[in-house]
C-alpha cells in the first residue's frame, strides 16, 4: 500500500504527469543514459507476440513501449496504447504520426484502475514504469488480468532497488539527490515530479515481494527478471484458463 506521506491521488498524478510531458521523453532518455530504450527491446524480446495479439500497453505515457512493440511485430500487430493523462497521448499521436503512422496503434484515454475493454481481450497486457503510479495497485493488476486472454500474459516493467553493496549505495545517492536535481532543473516542476520519481520506487514493492501479489491475482508461472544490476526488473505472469 502507498505510504502515508506519499501523494498517489489520481488527480495530483494526472496533473504531475501533464505538466512534465513536454520534457517527458528527453528526462527519460537522458536521465537513463539511454539504457530505458534497451530495457523496453528486451521486454518485447522475452514476451514476444505469439498469436499476433491485440496487445495492451498500459500506463503508455507517449507510447515508447507500444513503439517498441510495433518494431518488432513488423507493424502488424493491433496496439492500443492507454493512459489517462491527455498530455502524453498528444505527444504519443504527433510521434505516430510522425514515424509509425501506417502501425496498427491506437491511443486510447483510460484509467489502469477501471479499463473501457472487455474480458479475455488481449494476448499481452504490459507496462512500463507506470504500475507504481496507479493509485489503488490491486485494482490495476486485477484490471490488467481481467482484459488479458486465457494463456496471456501480464509484463510488468517496473524500477527496482538494487541490492549490490556498493553499485546499490551509489545508485541510491544518484537516485535520490541528482537526479531529481537534474530532473527539476529540467522540468521545472511545480509538484516536484522528479522527487516523487524516487520516493515512489522506494517505497513500491519489488522482487518477490511484487510477483507474489501478481500470484495472488491468479497468474501463473510467475517469474521476474533483473535488468542492469537490478535497477528496473520484469515482471512475467500467464493467465490460466480459470481463475
Amino acid at each position: 500500500m502507498p505510504s502515508v506521506s506519499l501523494d498517489k491521488k489520481e488527480s495530483r498524478i494526472r496533473g504531475m504527469f501533464a505538466e512534465i510531458a513536454p520534457t517527458y521523453d528527453l528526462l527519460n532518455h537522458l536521465l537513463s543514459l539511454n539504457i530505458d530504450k534497451v530495457w523496453r527491446k528486451r521486454v518485447t524480446r522475452l514476451v514476444p507476440s505469439l498469436t499476433g495479439g491485440p496487445i495492451l500497453d498500459l500506463c503508455t505515457g507517449t507510447g515508447d513501449l507500444a513503439f517498441a512493440y510495433d518494431r518488432v511485430c513488423g507493424g502488424k500487430t493491433p496496439i492500443i496504447a492507454a493512459d489517462f493523462c491527455a498530455e502524453m497521448l498528444v505527444r504519443g499521436v504527433r510521434k505516430h504520426e510522425k514515424y509509425a503512422a501506417a502501425s496498427p496503434i491506437q491511443f486510447i484515454e483510460a484509467d489502469a484502475q477501471q479499463l473501457p475493454f472487455a474480458d479475455q481481450s488481449f494476448e499481452i497486457a504490459c507496462v512500463a514504469f507506470g504500475l507504481r503510479n496507479v493509485t489503488d495497485t490491486e485494482k490495476g493488476i486485477a484490471e490488467m488480468v481481467r482484459v488479458l486472454q486465457p494463456g496471456g500474459r501480464l509484463a510488468i516493467l517496473e524500477f527496482s532497488k538494487p541490492r549490490h553493496w556498493f553499485f546499490g549505495r551509489m545508485y541510491r545517492l544518484y537516485f535520490r539527490f541528482l537526479l531529481p536535481l537534474i530532473g527539476q532543473m529540467f522540468s521545472r516542476s511545480r509538484q516536484s515530479a522528479y522527487r516523487y520519481l524516487p520516493e515512489s520506487v522506494l517505497e513500491f514493492p519489488d522482487g518477490e515481494a511484487l510477483a507474489e501479489r501478481l500470484r495472488h491475482h491468479g497468474l501463473a508461472n510467475v517469474w521476474f527478471k533483473p535488468f542492469t544490476f537490478g535497477i528496473a526488473t520484469l515482471y512475467v505472469g500467464i493467465k490460466p484458463d480459470r481463475i
